[in-house]
């Protein structure tokens, strides 16, 4: 049987699990489109560059202190580029990995197929589990990796006030949804704008208001599985506002989480409590009176806003100038000012730290929204009035699932 023909039969035979596999493929797609449109556009330069180079190379007498200053300048440029080229050459090891997985767990569903009379119900369902279980391992592991890169920055609109965030659906199965939200100012807001599309958005137009029933503080929104989940003003209770039905599903107190600047970022404005998403679920970054201070963070489940489990990073929160989550590592910016960095990282799996030194172009110089979409691979940024977009580069490590 041709592949073509074993993916078809496990879109149609085994669920959800392998439905993830086309929608992180239109992911890729998407990521790399616009990779290639970046790829493309600086070709001429990179052409530019080249010729100067040969040109210096072979009459080096003729190239001035000022020269090579500037063909150091221009050569520096490029090298973003390289990033863009790594991604690529990491997302073909990918697919082939992908490929492999699929055509084993297929042709495993087939036999299990074939054996239905064999085994009772209960042996079957536990079969079905097992294979279900390394299915969602497996394309959770495609997404995930350390952060060892952040690219240049994307400016995709600039309008509101200097704080706000703005995103798009974090849920990686919500791969069809495009809609685009934004909420602008961080102290007692109500008015969330939805946007048709990320060209809508661009664009300012084609959108439809929503009026929240309790106001939000901070700038620490998500919206997750077609749910907003914000903190409510001058407390420390999460609302789950429900997009489509323009309704609250659930409110839920964090505990003794600080609130209404108590335990904020550096820059203040009532960022006490960030919600988050990543690849394995929904996330809470706040701090308690008995933490002294440092920032804790949380997973959630979405369906009731109940912890999950905690931990305490040790990193203090007001030392801190944002924060984001990729596959259960919550990295910390230094500053929300020029010259930021990522400069620490808490392994919730591992429940270990380290100190890093990941630089990113703080464009606009002061940064008041920070988030990390699995759906894109990318980082959402609302800087001084400004909308901005940043690849990351992630170093993946693959386990094989043939021995479990």
């Amino acid at each position: 049987m041709e592949l073509s023909e074993l993916w078809g039969w496990s879109l149609v035979n085994s669920g959800d699990g392998v439905q993830n596999v086309s929608q992180y493929l239109e992911v890729l797609d998407l990521r790399t489109s616009r990779d290639l449109h970046y790829l493309r556009e600086s070709e001429q330069r990179v052409n530019s560059v080249e010729r100067r180079v040969k040109t210096a190379h072979n009459n080096l007498q003729s190239l001035s202190a000022k020269g090579l200053q500037d063909l150091k300048q221009s050569v520096n440029e490029c090298l973003p580029l390289l990033a863009v080229v790594a991604q690529y050459s990491a997302d073909v090891g990918q697919l082939d990995y992908l490929k492999q997985e699929v055509e084993r767990l297929s042709t495993a569903l087939i036999l299990l197929q074939e054996q239905l009379e064999a085994y009772d119900y209960s042996q079957l369902q536990h079969r079905a589990i097992l294979l279900e279980g390394q299915l969602h391992t497996c394309i959770n592991t495609l997404g995930c990796g350390r952060l060892t890169g952040i690219s240049s920055p994307v400016t995709i609109r600039s309008f509101g006030s200097r704080f706000g965030s703005w995103m798009m659906d974090s849920m990686i199965v919500s791969v069809s949804v495009l809609q685009v939200w934004s909420m602008d100012g961080y102290f007692k807001g109500r008015r969330v704008l939805e946007y048709g599309s990320i060209d809508d958005f661009t664009k300012g137009q084609n959108f439809v208001v929503h009026q929240l029933p309790h106001p939000w503080a901070g700038t620490g929104h998500v919206v997750y599985n077609g749910s907003l989940y914000y903190n409510k003003h001058q407390t420390n209770i999460i609302v789950q506002y429900h997009l489509l039905t323009r309704s609250v599903l659930l409110q839920r107190s964090l505990g003794q989480a600080g609130y209404n600047n108590t335990f904020p970022y550096s820059w203040g404005g009532s960022s006490d409590i960030d919600l988050m998403a990543d690849e394995t679920g929904l996330w809470v970054v706040y701090t308690t009176i008995p933490n002294g201070g440092n920032m804790v963070v949380s997973r959630l489940n979405p369906a009731t806003l109940e912890v999950v489990r905690s931990w305490d990073t040790g990193f203090p929160k007001r030392s801190a100038g944002e924060a984001f989550l990729i596959c259960g590592t919550l990295y910390v910016t230094n500053s929300h000012l020029a010259g930021a960095k990522v400069h620490f990282a808490y392994h919730t799996n591992t429940s270990s730290y380290e100190y890093t030194d990941i630089p990113f172009h703080n464009q606009y110089s002061h940064i008041s929204m920070l988030d990390y979409n699995p759906r894109e691979r990318a980082l959402y940024t609302w800087n001084n009035g400004h909308q901005v977009l940043y690849n990351v580069t992630l170093f993946h490590l693959i386990q094989s699932f043939a021995d479990t």
